[in-house]
């Protein structure tokens, strides 16, 4: 045979489930955007096409719906362990299976207080008005015998208009940039970090609180830092977190500097200057990308370095 097969996988992707949980007249919603791929002993379905192994993706697409309702949402990250550990233990031929989880976040709608001529408007407990900032990822990958969860979150766009300078690089005959010492710092935050558990026998952890305090000290070290690069502050955000929670070894950055330039208005008899506020040129494109992965001490990286599908 001048051909082989080589690493393959296959299932249900991007099921949108919505979960709606009803305490009393107090509604809680989960929504979530969940992928399965597994693999396995699936030589035959490719050479021969006999589906004897295959479980049809539309079962794996049943399945998570099932599950939220048999198991409920209590976090993206215990939705995606429940799924992996099912599909693995429950069908011999398969051996792996990975779990990609985007979770969308809604808050409640403040409502008109008791004051109101609307009748009952301050007992509206069931309206809900999508969040704009980020999404919250995950990635689930069971094998059977150990786990890897890899979480984090996307989109989450951040701005410091002043504490940020950008001088003393590398100059050559084609650079242009002039040195900024007071300048605007700005990036949509993709991160994504790995916890060090990886066996049933270990504690997990408080899945949504290891979110909502990674995602703090981020936000904090964002602030805090008086920034000379972007470079910088990625490593006090990566450093900042490992540091404050010790189920988390490694975390890997993707920050888009979103540049704002002063706009030029001298053509019109005005200066544009920074020291009593200033008008910026918000350039989409192109823009600078830094990326980088922040370690605990003597932990072996394993998030790709290519973070793209993840």
């Amino acid at each position: 045979m001048p051909t082989i097969l080589g690493q393959n996988q296959y299932g249900k992707a991007e099921n949108r489930v919505v979960k709606i949980v009803r305490d009393g007249d107090t509604h809680h919603i989960k929504d979530l955007n969940v992928s399965v791929a597994l693999s396995g002993d699936m030589d035959d379905v490719h050479y021969s096409g006999s589906n004897a192994n295959v479980l049809p993706t539309d079962t794996t697409k049943n399945t998570v719906f099932a599950f939220a309702k048999e198991h409920g949402i209590e976090s993206a990250e215990q939705f995606g362990i429940h799924l992996a550990r099912h599909f693995v233990t429950s069908q011999e031929p398969i051996h792996r299976a990975r779990i990609r989880i985007e979770e969308y976040a809604w808050e409640r709608i403040a409502t008109s207080d008791a004051n109101s001529r609307f009748i009952g408007a301050d007992d509206v407990k069931h309206s809900f008005v999508r969040k704009g900032q980020e999404t919250r990822v995950t990635q689930i990958t069971y094998d059977g015998e150990s786990w890897e969860v890899v979480s984090g979150l996307k989109d989450l766009t951040v701005m410091n208009s002043t504490n940020s300078e950008f001088w003393g690089y590398v100059k050559d005959k084609y650079t242009t940039l002039k040195e900024a010492y007071d300048r605007i710092l700005a990036t949509d935050v993709s991160a994504r970090w790995r916890y060090n558990w990886t066996s049933d026998e270990q504690r997990m952890p408080n899945w949504e609180k290891s979110y909502e305090q990674a995602r703090k000290h981020l936000l904090h070290a964002f602030a805090e830092t008086y920034s000379l690069s972007l470079q910088q502050t990625l490593y006090q955000m990566g450093s900042r977190i490992i540091n404050s929670r010790s189920e988390i070894d490694e975390i890997r950055f993707s920050l888009p500097n979103n540049h704002h330039f002063l706009v030029d208005l001298e053509p019109f008899g005005l200066k544009n200057g920074t020291d009593d506020g200033a008008v910026y040129f918000a350039a989409d494109r192109p823009y600078g990308l830094i990326e980088a992965t922040v370690l605990r001490d003597g932990v072996e990286p394993k998030i790709p370095v290519d973070m793209t599908n993840l």
